[in-house]
């Protein structure tokens, strides 16, 4: 049964996405290809074969992190700052997927550095967890003691605890992104959660966008983040599978 809704489960995710997103797919490649023949035609110049090969180096450079900017690139996805974000992204097991190594010595690294970090980021996370859950507890403990409330406190404490994460980790958040990376509202509320539960699609990432100028403190305070709101999560999450089981 339990298998079964499962299936289920993920049948009507696929019905409904292909619901919504299939027609906007179908209308892009339309407006692709109506966007490459005009081209051609009002440049006649080019050449097909030419012009194939150099939409897919553009396409290649951007995977690899370099943007035209006028007569130069832009580089720095690589540089400290980036390099650390990456590291996060590669031991909490989020993998944004926009940038990855392209060195073979580089991803055998990588391979052995996420080896041994994910199982320290599990350790960290499910400590930072349990501090949390003993904090709660604790002031709990503090109500009943002073009110003379009992299953009263547990249920205001673990209420706040709640509110107070939603505001920390997935409500404010998006506040700053918007700020930042020029995002709207529902876009950062979007990369919040995705980035959280460690899904981490990679269509938004903080820090990427060569047209803006980010602070130094910016990327640091996104890893702290990104840290406390997975052990938050986590445990939200645990909470939602005990109801479940």
């Amino acid at each position: 049964v339990l298998l079964a809704a499962y299936v289920g489960y993920l049948g009507l995710g696929a019905a409904v996405l292909q619901a919504l997103e299939r027609p906007v797919e179908m209308q892009a490649a339309q407006h692709l290809l109506q966007e490459h023949w005009e081209l051609l035609a009002n440049h006649t110049c080019l050449q097909g074969p030419a012009l194939q090969r150099l939409i897919e180096g553009i396409i290649q450079a951007y995977k690899s992190g370099i943007t035209l900017q006028g007569n130069t690139t832009s580089l720095g996805r690589w540089d400290f700052s980036g390099s650390f974000f990456f590291s996060i992204s590669a031991i909490t097991t989020i993998g944004y997927g926009n940038l990855s190594p392209s060195t073979a010595v580089g991803r055998i690294f990588c391979i052995v550095f996420a080896l041994f970090g994910i199982p320290l980021n599990l350790v960290l996370l499910n400590e930072i967890g349990q501090l949390m859950l003993l904090g709660v507890q604790h002031c709990a403990r503090r109500l009943e003691e002073v009110f003379h409330w009992q299953n009263k406190a547990s249920f205001l404490m673990k209420t706040c605890a709640l509110v107070t994460g939603l505001l920390l980790f997935l409500l404010l958040p998006p506040l700053l992104f918007s700020d930042k990376e020029g995002w709207s509202y529902e876009e950062g509320f979007y990369y919040s959660f995705i980035t959280l539960s460690t899904i981490g699609f990679g269509d938004y990432v903080i820090g990427m966008n060569p047209d803006r100028t980010y602070p130094g403190w910016y990327k640091n305070v996104i890893s702290l983040w990104i840290l406390f709101g997975m052990a938050w999560l986590a445990l939200v999450i645990k909470f939602c599978i005990n109801i479940l089981e």
